[in-house]
């Protein structure tokens, strides 16, 4: 039996989903240009042809957050992970209908992305919307945002760079708020280590317009990182 410490940290749980023909035509014509391999160390310079910063996106679902800001900063390199084909497809098929050239794609666990294939001082934002919150008091290992990922982090962040954390899960935005206050690397934007405004880089999605219609409300936590 494997411990609870020995139990891997994930950024994903693996679930069902139906392609469309759109995403079925997008994962076999445009995921080849976009995709990057999990195997090869990310050079941003072969990778996008430019020295631009570099934001990274976790689980970025079916990519409307990650297609907003890209179109708001195309100056601004977008590697993006996701292991789900249905949200895969239709990141494609945005990036193709806003002719988006500054977006990339892992199509793997972003844990061991970060971990394999990003050096040091590499990252210069680093976004987690809505990662899944675990609710249950026992499966509260599994959450990705704990001390051991966010210590991980560190080295692979640069000097002034933001970590920006979304949930829409109260008692989740909490616990991360504890742990976040063991780092003094980090500082958050807001006094007393609070919640922020939705910044307009990170839109109100589908996902989180749902939860908002069931009564849920959402919590941003941003912070900027000082080595």
């Amino acid at each position: 039996m494997v411990s609870a410490s020995q139990r891997k940290i994930r950024s994903f749980v693996l679930r069902a989903g139906k392609l469309t023909k759109g995403q079925q035509r997008a994962i076999e014509e445009l995921l080849p240009q976009f995709l990057l391999d999990e195997k090869i160390k990310f050079n941003k310079a072969v990778v996008f042809s430019n020295q631009n910063p570099v934001c990274l996106d976790i689980g970025f679902g079916n990519g409307e957050s990650l297609v907003h800001i890209a179109r708001m900063h195309p100056e601004i390199n977008f590697v993006g992970m996701e292991v789900h084909s249905p949200g895969v497809g239709h990141l494609l098929l945005q990036m193709e209908k806003y002719n988006l050239q500054n977006i990339r794609l892992y199509q793997h666990d972003g844990v061991e992305v970060l971990n394999d294939c990003f050096d040091d001082n590499s990252i210069d934002a680093l976004h987690i919307y809505f990662p899944d919150p675990w609710h249950k008091k026992r499966h509260h290992k599994r959450r990705l945002i704990q001390a051991e990922f966010i210590q991980s982090i560190i080295p692979k962040l640069t000097n002034n760079s933001r970590l920006h954390i979304a949930t829409d899960w109260q008692e989740y935005a909490e616990y991360i708020q504890e742990i976040m206050a063991d780092f003094p690397h980090f500082k958050n934007v807001e006094q007393n280590n609070g919640f922020t405004a939705r910044p307009d880089w990170r839109p109100i999605t589908k996902f989180e317009r749902r939860g908002i219609n069931l009564g849920h409300d959402s919590y941003d936590l941003v912070y900027h990182m000082k080595k």
